[in-house]
């Protein structure tokens, strides 16, 4: 995991450790309001890095996927801006 997402976890679990109760779930219900709205944005700003990384001279699903430690399909998937299940996705018009 690199070090940046390591800080985001890590502040995540101070939470956790605040003494006060109260003061620990006003904190925890601030962040847990927050998060549907920056899982958005955070998926919006890896569709585009991932962009900017296909648009390199000769880069591929495949190529992007290796060095990204994921597979050539879920490059696709977040060029295409998917996430979660494939239940989620379009139908194709054949069949």
């Amino acid at each position: 995991m690199s070090e940046e997402a390591q800080r985001v976890f890590d502040a995540i679990d101070a939470l956790e450790e605040i003494a006060d109760p109260s003061e620990r779930a006003k904190a925890l219900g601030e962040v847990l309001k927050a998060l549907p709205g920056r899982n958005k944005a955070l998926k919006e700003a890896r569709q585009k890095a991932v962009a900017e990384l296909m648009a390199r001279p000769n880069a591929s699903l495949r190529s992007v996927g290796a060095e990204l430690n994921i597979s050539f399909s879920t490059v696709q998937d977040i060029m295409k801006g998917y996430s979660g299940s494939g239940s989620k996705r379009p139908k194709n018009a054949e069949g």
